[in-house]
């Protein structure tokens, strides 16, 4: 099968990259480097190679042969009966010819090795077709589980003779381990969980913010011990010790991408659960309209960032993406003659140009302590990964009134709640006021895929109820037509969302937010009086999203309690 053409305007170098990825990576690298779609690449590679193409993937139910789980998993391939040969009746004629070749579907032309392999574990010769990567990969994951290939205890006794089965058993364990990590990757997951009950080690990937379950093997709680183990050894944990809770990373490197990986183990009644957490250290940091913000609040964010001095707090809950906004504001301003220092915990994205450090509170290497050490380092910006109490909250204060700008996040709900946070935490009215340039509140709504987002059709009586829930202007309900709703389709894992977004509430602290701060007045007060200087809430700017068809009314309205209390 010829494959010279689809590897034209590569280089020689590209060209073997391209060669070491995993099967499952190659069409989707090539597509990216002759800036293709990669359906365009999928027909080249068919004409090429005549191999016939197939759209929809429909397995074969109850074959009467067997394909071993550790070949779909390493030839990523599936048996389908898109081109099972048929009698003139129409019928299989699966039952009458046990010699008809068996119809699979890959999504990389195979090699003569695949079909020796295919004849000698089925006694059939393969019938191959070409499928799309992703639906390839996302029907194996499906139908047959992550990992079970390595799993698969039929290939643990056929290599008895060569190898003990310990020492097997232990290299399926490797696989598995990795093939789960890898797949979390190309799923985009942040976390996984490992969570032991007492007849399942059940495994879940948090995608978008949201817990996926994903299929195993059904043997998997028979290596339970074993994978929890080798996840200890990859982070260097004390693996005997399994009644208290230990923390770790873990380098691991998958395709293109080098991961930081923070594992936490926990006991529990059936097992240590453990929960990793991904950082992809060749992550980019996003830009400002990527992040979501529109034009006027990009506007308002760039004059605070363009002054000498002060800080800019970003506050939310865990998971709302302060730690990426931080980075999207230090990249925009990160210029050759600015001196930027950021202390972090941990450093998730890097940024070419600044001086990035990461505390280690274990050797009293804290936020304060790291703080201190930056203000002798001559620095022009300072980003705070998080202001936990006083002490840090003093230092960076001072910081901002001798000449520094100084970028950090709280943990409140809403903006007006950092400025009472900080009176809570005995730093002076006066300071505050005095120091505080703009607080960004910030939330993460999941974004709808574009493949099969639609038309959402609400009634105008609901999307009257909508926006007084939301507290926007009635006025609105003209654009209720511009909302959409979720559907699902391959791409997005059936789940209708493919990625996130953010909605923003931005306060400036102009001269009656100053004289509010200095009297010790309440957060409604000082957020009523931002809004009636057009702060834009939390709800409207959900609303500007919807009405762009970037996200859901149902996503946005998760909020809508949360705003509602504050106000």
């Amino acid at each position: 099968m010829a494959l010279t053409d689809i590897f034209k305007d590569l280089d020689e170098e590209q060209r073997t990259e391209v060669e070491q990825l995993p099967r499952s990576e190659r069409l989707g690298q090539i597509a990216a480097l002759r800036q293709m779609s990669t359906r365009q690449l999928l027909q080249e590679v068919s004409e090429q190679t005549g191999l016939p193409l197939v759209g929809q993937i429909e397995l074969i139910e109850n074959p009467t042969w067997s394909l071993p789980l550790r070949l779909i998993h390493e030839y990523q391939c599936v048996p389908v009966q898109n081109g099972e040969p048929v009698k003139a009746d129409g019928s299989s004629t699966e039952e009458e010819d046990s010699t008809a070749p068996i119809p699979l579907v890959t999504l990389w032309p195979p090699d003569e090795k695949m079909d020796r392999w295919i004849y000698a574990t089925c006694g059939r010769m393969p019938k191959w077709h070409l499928g799309n990567p992703e639906q390839v990969v996302e029907t194996i994951t499906e139908h047959f589980g992550v990992g079970a290939g390595s799993l698969d205890e039929s290939d643990l006794v056929t290599d008895v003779a060569e190898t003990q089965d310990d020492e097997d058993e232990d290299a399926a364990v490797i696989r598995f381990v990795n093939e789960v990590v890898s797949k979390a990757v190309s799923d985009r997951a942040t976390d996984i969980h490992f969570e032991p009950h007492r007849d399942e080690l059940q495994i879940r990937y948090r995608i978008d913010g949201e817990l996926v379950p994903i299929r195993v093997p059904d043997n998997l709680i028979r290596f339970q011990g074993a994978i929890i183990s080798r996840l200890k050894i990859m982070a260097k944990l004390n693996i005997s010790e399994k009644r208290r809770p230990q923390d770790g990373r873990i380098s691991f490197g998958s395709g293109n991408s080098e991961l930081d990986i923070r594992i936490s183990t926990f006991p529990t009644m059936y097992g240590e659960s453990v929960s990793l957490r991904l950082l992809n250290q060749k992550s980019k940091p996003l830009s400002m309209r990527e992040l979501g913000l529109d034009p006027n609040e990009e506007k308002k964010l760039s004059h605070a960032l363009s002054t000498p001095h002060g800080i800019i707090l970003v506050t939310g809950p865990t998971g709302s993406g302060k730690s990426t906004s931080l980075t999207a504001y230090i990249r925009l301003i990160n210029k050759p003659e600015r001196r930027i220092i950021t202390v972090e915990d941990p450093v998730e994205y890097e940024v070419p140009g600044v001086n990035q450090t990461q505390v280690h509170p274990e050797i009293g290497l804290t936020f304060a302590q790291s703080l201190r050490a930056v203000l002798r380092q001559d620095p022009d910006v300072i980003m705070v990964g998080e202001i936990r109490d006083r002490e840090t909250a003093d230092i960076a204060i001072r910081a901002s009134l001798t000449g520094h700008l100084v970028l950090s996040t709280l943990h409140t709900n809403d903006a007006p709640g950092a400025l009472t946070r900080l009176i809570d935490m005995d730093i002076e009215p006066f300071l505050i006021a005095s120091s505080v340039e703009m607080i960004i509140a910030q939330r993460l709504v999941r974004r709808l895929c574009p493949e099969c987002a639609r038309p959402a059709n609400y009634e105008a009586n609901q999307i009257a109820g909508f926006l007084a829930t939301m507290r926007i202007d009635p006025s609105e309900a003209q654009f209720g037509h511009l909302a959409k709703e979720a559907v699902g389709c391959e791409r997005c894992r059936s789940l209708g969302f493919r990625g996130r977004v953010g909605i923003f509430e931005i306060l400036r602290v102009t001269d009656e937010i100053h004289e509010h701060i200095v009297k010790r007045d309440s957060a409604r007060l000082i957020r009523q009086t931002a809004i009636s200087q057009d702060m834009r809430t939390l709800m409207q700017s959900g609303w500007g999203h919807i009405k762009e068809g970037t996200t859901t009314i149902e996503e946005v309205m998760r909020f809508a309690d949360l705003e509602n209390e504050e106000s």
